[in-house]
């Protein structure tokens, strides 16, 4: 006789009941994990709420623009391309370096003679690297789908090109220290950091268009340059080179920053040692 059968219990309810303490026990897990992860709680509610705000200002800029779209031939496909370029740039640093964190590389790395600024410039070429990988395909094919051809920006492309490349170096160095700090239950970080940044950058609309307690903290963005910078090109304003300066000069202030910080986590890092503690 089955302990079921002994217990006066029907097999089939205590089947149930088995699989129901299962599927208890592995939402448990989980919700423990989420509760000891601020990470991972704040992605709940951030993603609806930037995607809200940021079509919510390209709405209200297009009501009151009516006319913006028709006059300024592929300035959204434009700001799209080249906000793909900042959004892989910063992946490309922070994604390569947690690829080393996934495959539990890091302690193997700091026992070489590998120094952490040669890490840096490491991870720097291989965000440019694919950064070009991704957006070339795209910008190529904008001109056979929508007839934009977006190489016709010359010079400024390449300046805004870099500049964004530059840019999306810093957050993923930053973002980088952070999961290094904070673990792998950070690595939503990567996303996080780059999309925050998105409403304020005036990727689809002028500044102008922010509320105006917004547009000092817009214009501490280097991106927020660039795009001011494109579409002044696009509408035939000319090539604004105060707009270029003023990219360039914050760039310099982010990326030091966050170079020095990420080399200081490493720093710390090693000490505590969690190069070789890289859970979540």
């Amino acid at each position: 006789m089955t302990d079921d059968r002994r217990d006066g219990l029907d097999p089939a309810a205590s089947d149930l009941r088995l699989a129901a303490r299962r599927i208890y026990a592995i939402i448990l897990r989980h919700l423990y994990v989420l509760r000891r992860s601020w990470p991972r709680i704040l992605e709940l509610a951030y993603w609806p709420t930037v995607q809200m705000i940021l079509w919510g200002f390209v709405t209200t800029f297009f009501v009151q623009n009516s006319s913006w779209v028709a006059q300024a031939a592929g300035v959204l496909i434009s700001a799209v391309l080249l906000w793909d370029v900042l959004f892989r740039s910063n992946l490309g640093v922070s994604l390569s370096f947690m690829e080393e964190m996934w495959a539990r590389n890091l302690g193997q790395l700091f026992v070489s003679p590998l120094r952490p600024i040669e890490l840096v410039v490491a991870l720097t070429v291989m965000s440019f690297i694919r950064a070009v990988i991704s957006v070339t395909p795209a910008a190529l094919l904008a001109l056979p789908l929508f007839d934009v051809w977006v190489f016709g920006l010359g010079l400024p492309l390449a300046a805004f090109f870099f500049n964004l490349i530059i840019f999306g170096w810093a957050i993923g160095l930053i973002v980088s220290a952070l999961v290094l700090r904070l673990g792998l239950g950070a690595e939503s970080l990567a996303w996080v950091a780059i999309f925050a940044i998105a409403p304020l950058s005036g990727i689809y609309y002028p500044i102008a268009s922010l509320p105006e307690w917004l547009q000092p903290v817009a214009w501490a963005l280097p991106s927020s340059s660039v795009f001011e910078g494109m579409r002044s090109v696009l509408f035939g304003h000319g090539f604004r080179v105060d707009l270029l300066a003023s990219a360039l000069a914050l760039n310099v202030v982010y990326l030091v920053a966050a170079t020095v910080v990420f080399l200081l986590t490493i720093r710390v890092a090693r000490r505590r040692g969690l190069l070789l503690q890289q859970g979540e």
